[in-house]
């Protein structure tokens, strides 16, 4: 196959889809490997080492859509101001795409719909299912061990006071309280990075295994009062809550924010919108001064008020809704997903060629276009199809 390794265009993404390290290993499998110039720079992989592993490098992304038969990225396809056109308005159908899509999301409906309207068959690496056989191709996984370390020290950059315990000639200086709601990959990572920083960790989840994974790093666990039968689906993912469940858990929380000075968001549910656990009046009881970085913000965001893509001062509250946190650190995170992105590719190619089995529970969580139509039940769902 032919595969095209574009440069990213969102604003500050420094990752890109593939190292010349992993570019060498598709040329050793027979595939040809185009790569835009400079699409590495961002992350310290320059072209003379694409060069040197095997890569052709050309000039413009317009070249890697109109010859590759597959299409690698980072994030999900955007306008290209340079060119005044939209990248999935370059792709042609029959073209393979992988990225991370989030087509559940509101913000990115339109988007999918106009890559099936393509021809264009899109696999999204946020499906990649948490099963065993899964694991070296979950780039998921991999970007939210990223966002939770540099979620923290953003959160604890933007914090107006100290975040350890401090003793000095004033006396002694308590430290912050940080709340980590949804202690999955991102989550524990989150906890973990906030409790080196010295901060005191509390940590609130629906599923029992991860408050106790939780409680064994140190954080003290606040009970969302959600039965277990109702908290854990498939795979030991967080399930959607009903209405009522879900006011139960928001009433929890409630009485506990006042209390915090850093709330770091990650509780999703696969392939849906992600809970709003915090309210607009929720954040007016905080401290002034607080921090809430929400890293769900790609499928739609744990707080109300989260600003997509940006950082905003709301209620005296900063609001961290930055959308691509992997990417500033983006050496480690372009490492790491390339890794993934090969695995998943290597698993796809029978013969040289994607041989998409719809009975495979890997494609069936990552299929999102195919033939025409929007394929993926989480963005049908969301779409109301």
């Amino acid at each position: 196959m032919i595969i095209g390794v574009p440069k990213e265009i969102m604003h500050d993404e420094n990752r890109v889809s593939a190292t010349p390290e992993v570019c060498a290993r598709y040329i050793s499998m027979g595939h040809t490997v185009l790569v835009e110039h400079d699409a590495g720079e961002g992350a310290f992989f320059h072209d003379e080492q694409y060069q040197a592993a095997g890569a052709e490098l050309v000039m413009g992304p317009k070249e890697i859509y109109d010859r590759a038969d597959v299409i690698l990225k980072v994030k999900e396809p955007l306008f290209n101001e340079n060119l005044a056109i939209h990248e999935v308005d370059m792709m042609r159908p029959g073209q393979t795409l992988i990225t991370f899509i989030h087509p559940a999301a509101p913000a990115n409906h339109q988007m999918v719909k106009n890559l099936a309207a393509r021809g264009v068959t899109a696999l999204t690496l946020d499906g990649v299912p948490r099963i065993s056989r899964a694991q070296s191709m979950d780039a998921l996984t991999s970007m939210s061990t990223c966002a939770g370390y540099k979620g923290v020290l953003m959160g604890c950059n933007l914090l107006p006071r100290f975040v350890p315990q401090i003793f000095s000639a004033v006396g002694m200086i308590k430290p912050i309280n940080a709340l980590i709601i949804g202690v999955g990959v991102g989550g524990l990572q989150a906890l973990a990075t906030a409790k080196r920083l010295g901060a005191r960790v509390f940590a609130a989840d629906i599923r029992p295994a991860a408050r106790e994974q939780a409680q064994s790093l140190g954080a003290q666990v606040i009970e969302l009062n959600v039965p277990e039968e109702a908290a854990v689906g498939e795979g030991g993912y967080a399930k959607a809550l009903t209405k009522d469940l879900l006011q139960v858990e928001r009433e929890v929380l409630a009485a506990r924010l006042p209390e915090m000075d850093l709330v770091f968001l990650s509780a999703l549910v696969p392939g849906k919108l992600a809970p709003v656990l915090i309210t607009e009046e929720m954040v007016k009881t905080m401290k002034p001064g607080a921090v809430i970085v929400d890293i769900s913000i790609d499928q739609g965001g744990n707080c109300a008020l989260t600003p997509p893509g940006e950082i905003a001062l709301t209620h005296n509250v900063h609001l961290v809704g930055i959308k691509n946190i992997p990417g500033l650190l983006p050496e480690s995170a372009t490492s790491m997903f390339a890794l993934n992105m090969f695995n998943l590719v290597n698993y796809l190619a029978k013969d040289g060629q994607f041989n998409l089995d719809e009975s495979d529970e890997i494609v069936q969580g990552i299929l999102t276009t195919k033939g025409g139509q929007v394929v993926h039940q989480g963005a049908r769902e969301a779409m109301g199809l």
